[in-house]
């Protein structure tokens, strides 16, 4: 599939073989400029100059704070292994990085199946009279993936982007309408923790890792970590979390100022949103072989042995016995997920996956196109098939 065919379906929408319309076409809508022109034609000509001016101040600072208005012509899913992982990965061998990405690849396979299964789904009957919605099973999902290896600080942080299209088409009439955005969003923490569960699985099978549970922090929740990796490395290479903790801590003392107590755990997830965005460098593209020679360079003072040394320690343990449903009593279930869903009914991702809903034409899709630096995509994902090699 060709970057032109990309386009086609990602933000236009369309068939990208034939080029043909999937269902109703995106909604235009008119730009800043062009509804501050529409309200600035309606004001009164008896007003004096100064009034008039006053008022294009006052409609023009409106309109600008309402921002752009445009479709949603997708979602980009964006999964991100444990920080450990990523250190790991980083210092390890080139046989052992490719195995660790094989083992995310595999995670997020497994957790797109689930999504197309138990998330994605459609709506029809919005506009009825009646109010009445209805929800409806899709034929899968159509998605591209693009593997990143840094943060924005130049850190390890293995990451896919998985950029879904709106566009799906309904089991009962074959109708091609957009995907329903309130499960995908509500969705979020269980897809978070699906990820998570389901690469701390795969790296237990395949490497005999160990993992234990961190503290980040008391507006945090912990995080599952791969025993082995130290927290000064950890520390090491979290320099982008650190800019967003700085700016998040800000933002929580100038809450309390302003409102006379502190934020809820669920406006200091608001405010980390804000704090991230805020602190967001510009991205700096650099090849895998100078990443990763920096990242080992770094390490060496922390470390005893060498960096690939020290990966292959942690990566040849002896694997640990298979956990099947079956050994797991129904009443232990059935009280751990009493207490997941108190959890997860407070929580924000702890990091795993992050999703945001893209929207066309205003902005472009993170990563979608492999013309941006060295970022290509991985696989064309769909209902009918496993994660295949993509040819840019």
């Amino acid at each position: 599939m060709t970057p032109a065919q990309l386009e086609l379906l990602l933000v236009h929408g369309r068939d990208p073989v034939t080029g043909e319309q999937l269902g109703r076409a995106y909604p235009t809508y008119p730009s800043i400029q062009e509804r501050i022109a529409k309200r600035l034609g309606a004001i009164d000509s008896s007003f004096t100059s100064e009034a008039r001016a006053t008022e294009v101040a006052r409609i023009t600072h409106e309109e600008e704070a309402r921002g752009p208005k445009t479709a949603v012509s997708g979602f980009d899913l964006t999964f991100s292994v444990p920080k450990s992982v990523s250190v790991l990965w980083g210092l390890a061998d080139a046989d052992t990085q490719k195995r660790l990405v094989e083992a995310h690849h595999e995670a997020v396979a497994e957790v797109l199946a689930f999504f197309e299964r138990e998330v994605a789904v459609t709506r029809a009957g919005a506009n009825a009279r009646n109010g009445a919605v209805a929800q409806h099973e899709v034929a899968g999902v159509a998605a591209t993936a693009y593997d990143h290896w840094d943060s924005r600080c130049g850190d390890p942080q293995l990451h896919t982007h998985v950029v879904v299209s709106n566009k799906v088409r309904t089991v009962y009439d074959q109708k091609w309408r957009s995907l329903d955005s309130i499960p995908i969003h509500r969705s979020v923490v269980a897809i978070s923790e699906h990820y998570n569960a389901v690469l701390a699985d795969i790296l237990t099978q395949r490497f005999g890792v160990q993992w234990n549970r961190r503290d980040r922090g008391a507006d945090r929740n912990q995080a599952l970590e791969i025993t082995g990796v130290s927290e000064e490395l950890l520390a090491e290479f979290s320099n982008r979390s650190r800019e967003i903790d700085i700016e998040t801590d800000r933002l929580i003392e100038e809450y309390a100022v302003t409102y006379g107590r502190r934020p809820s755990p669920k406006t200091i997830v608001e405010l980390r949103a804000t704090a991230t965005i805020a602190t967001r460098p510009e991205k700096e593209l650099h090849s895998l072989a100078e990443l990763t020679d920096g990242w080992r360079q770094r390490a060496e003072a922390l470390l005893d042995a060498g960096s690939t040394e020290w990966a292959r320690g942690i990566t040849t343990g002896a694997s640990a016995p298979t956990l099947r449903a079956e050994d797991v009593p129904l009443d232990l279930v059935a009280r751990i997920g009493t207490q997941v869903v108190g959890v997860v009914g407070r929580s924000a991702p702890p990091g795993g996956i992050g999703i945001y809903g893209q929207k066309h034409p205003g902005r472009r899709w993170s990563g979608a196109s492999p013309h941006h630096g060295t970022v290509k995509p991985l696989w064309a994902w769909s209902s009918t098939q496993q994660p295949r090699p993509h040819c840019a």
